[in-house]
């Protein structure tokens, strides 16, 4: 069994708290459906609305079509054309109402590929920031969290992973994600709930 919580320290002013792709396209009914997404969001809604100027959106902003991406993404969107912002309504991009009247204060990076790192906004942002400590909630855990988990990893932050806040699409990979987390990276990344978190960044 992994050990959670904060189990390196108190957390102190220097948190943000990255909120990944809690956008309408990835609700239930969607082709790109997040089963939890919704069991999850009320923890996220209570996360972001204590810190809300402390908090960055991050987006998943498919391309026009697959004509326009590059390499092995033209494969993935011929599969999945019904999901090109050609035929999408473009609501479908934007953040779930509940979290989307945060902004602002709140602030949204958009991306192209599931990390925020690649093209470097996030970096940009944060280089205007005091945080030393990066809170993630949101979705996918096997796919946008973990990339931005890991480029976190990268950069030398703290990285807390709400463990209560973060959802997939099919449980044995969340699981999976969740593991290699508390087992691989004990030394960069905590699972703590979101009570717990709340409790420590005042």
């Amino acid at each position: 069994m992994h050990r959670t919580g904060l189990l390196h320290g108190p957390l102190g002013t220097d948190c943000l708290h990255i909120c990944v792709d809690m956008q309408t396209i990835f609700l239930p009914a969607s082709p790109w459906g997040t089963p939890w997404m919704e069991q999850r969001l009320p923890m996220i809604e209570a996360l972001t609305e204590a810190h809300a100027p402390r908090t960055v959106f991050t987006r998943f902003v498919p391309a026009r079509d697959a004509d326009e991406a590059v390499g092995t993404w033209k494969r993935y969107y011929r599969k999945w054309d019904m999901m090109t912002l050609a035929r999408l309504d473009p609501l479908q991009v934007e953040l779930v109402p509940s979290l989307a009247r945060l902004v602002p204060p709140a602030t949204v990076v958009d991306k192209r590929v599931y990390s925020p790192w690649t093209e470097g906004r996030l970096d940009r942002l944060l280089a205007s920031s005091s945080a030393n400590t990066l809170i993630v909630s949101g979705g996918e855990t096997d796919v946008c969290v973990l990339t931005t988990v890991m480029g976190a990893i990268d950069r030398g932050y703290r990285v807390v992973v709400a463990a209560d806040a973060v959802c997939g699409s099919a449980d044995e990979t969340h699981d999976a994600a969740m593991t290699i987390f508390a087992s691989r990276f004990g030394e960069q990344v905590e699972l703590a709930s979101v009570d717990e978190i709340l409790a420590a960044w005042r």
